[in-house]
């Protein structure tokens, strides 16, 4: 098997007195596709959070390609890691959140190539011809000039991951993406995420609600209840096979 692109060893994370996560291990293989389910505050979002580098962790070590995120190396010890460490591991991380957080001042174009210039160095003109080429890929070379208030909400979320896709991340995350779209909009959001997992070059992680999705896209499906990874498996075996009472009880409230 392939040196994984994410490790999580140990990971613990707690705001205050409450205990988010308690303990995840986790492997994520490049170009794998994984799905985080389980119920509200079950830690799904904190994970990639903490890999995002919006939350830090409380305990335990995440590795990216081989490098830890969140310590570095100083005179032969591990201290933690400063800003530019952050920024330069967090350079092949992308994440799409559920409310966009797109710059309303700037057109979708200028949305799309301020992050390769000024994280990345590029020239305008190839910012430019890159993030063309991502709002074509997500359907939306024909709105290059508009502003997001002139978007629906499935195209402002289109917009968003044409924005992260242009820095051509190793590792992808999707925080429950679908959630704050009206439901007719939902459809198309979801099938441009599984066109860019059809591509298969990149490692997606996956926060989501929608159940047949998730065995559409992911490789591997990971269940968390309490702040633990309490089943994981392929598709089939997790929402098909699994012989877990509370994983079935969860999974009940998805089927019609």
């Amino acid at each position: 098997m392939a040196e994984p692109i994410v490790t999580y060893k140990n990971v613990t994370k707690s705001f205050g007195d409450v205990d988010v996560l308690k303990g995840i291990n986790l492997d994520i293989a490049p170009a794998e596709k994984i799905a985080l389910i389980g119920p509200s505050g079950s830690g799904k979002t904190t994970i990639i959070r903490l890999l995002m580098t919006l939350e830090e962790p409380t305990s335990g070590v995440i590795e990216v390609d081989g490098q830890n995120l969140w310590q570095m190396e100083k005179k032969g010890e591990l201290v933690r890691a400063n800003e530019k460490h952050l920024r330069q591991i967090r350079g092949d991380i992308g994440m799409v959140f559920q409310h966009f957080n797109l710059f309303p001042h700037m057109t979708i174009l200028e949305n799309c190539m301020t992050g390769p210039i000024q994280v990345k160095g590029h020239s305008k003109e190839e910012a430019r011809k890159n993030a063309i080429e991502m709002l074509e890929k997500v359907g939306l070379g024909d709105k290059l000039d508009n502003y997001p208030n002139q978007l629906s909400g499935g195209q402002k979320q289109r917009v968003a991951m044409a924005r992260a896709l242009v820095m051509r991340p190793k590792v992808m995350l999707f925080d429950e993406v679908t959630s704050a779209l009206d439901p007719e909009l939902v459809g198309e959001v979801l099938e441009v995420i599984r066109d860019i997992a059809e591509e298969g070059e990149m490692a997606m992680v996956l926060v989501t609600h929608e159940m047949d999705f998730a065995r559409d896209v992911a490789d591997r499906i990971i269940f968390l209840e309490n702040g633990v990874i309490a089943e994981q498996g392929t598709p089939e075996e997790v929402l098909e096979n699994t012989e877990s009472e509370r994983l079935q009880q969860f999974l009940s409230r998805f089927r019609s």
